[in-house]
């Protein structure tokens, strides 16, 4: 995957593009867009070159572009390029990373 806007994080950061939950609950209700919560998913759309140590040596993120991750309801800021919300976090408030 390539990205999708012309934005390079810094550092530890990530840019992250939500992906949207389901529109109905397990047991079939439809949710109204009023109702849903910020979704906590989303994909790795562009990450900075990584951290450097005392010593100089830089450590590059444990995630890459296309992974799907999992991140905290509140974290991040949100900002909008090209008319697309995105989220930018630092690695260390992802949760994990979702594995298909």
């Amino acid at each position: 995957m390539t990205n999708e806007v012309n934005f390079t994080p810094l550092k530890d950061r990530v840019l992250i593009k939500r992906i949207d939950q389901e529109e109905r609950s397990p047991g079939g209700i439809i949710i109204p867009d009023t109702a849903k919560e910020k979704p906590m998913e989303g994909e790795i759309i562009a990450v900075g070159t990584g951290t450097m140590d005392n010593n100089g040596t830089l450590h590059s993120l444990e995630v890459k572009v296309g992974d799907h991750v999992m991140f905290g309801k509140w974290g991040g800021t949100e900002i909008k390029l090209g008319g697309i919300e995105y989220v930018i976090l630092k690695e260390s408030d992802i949760l994990g990373i979702i594995r298909k």
